[in-house]
């Protein structure tokens, strides 16, 4: 019997070598396993990009609004939707400046960055 040693992260890397749409789908389950690590849980959104971007968005979109989470990681979350959702992007900082459990800091720094994206051109 062989005995994996890998964690699920890189084994859905490995996948992505015989089979794309598999990986993409066992990286977006993990992405979005709220039992699992924040960090791990943005890292494999990070490589979701690469596969669906629409699927990490919701992802990044899911850990910006999660209340539970520590505001270093909804942020950071928050600050990789521009490249791949701008409506997800302003949902998540419309959460994060909204949230009177957080440290008012962030909840400035959210709302600075929901008007800078609000009075961006449009193209």
């Amino acid at each position: 019997m062989h005995e994996d040693n890998h964690d699920p992260l890189d084994a859905a890397e490995q996948l992505a070598r015989l089979d794309p749409r598999a990986a993409a789908e066992a990286i977006r389950t993990l992405a979005c396993d709220a039992d699992l690590d924040p960090e791990y849980r943005i890292n494999a959104a990070e490589q979701l990009a690469r596969f669906d971007p629409r699927a990490a968005a919701e992802a990044f979109r899911t850990l910006a609004c999660d209340a539970g989470l520590d505001p270093e990681y909804r942020i950071n979350a928050a600050e990789q939707l521009p490249e791949l959702d701008s409506r997800a992007v302003a949902e998540a900082l419309r959460a994060i400046a909204i949230d009177a459990g957080l440290d008012p800091e962030y909840r400035i720094n959210a709302a600075e960055q929901l008007a800078e994206l609000h009075s961006r051109p449009t193209v």
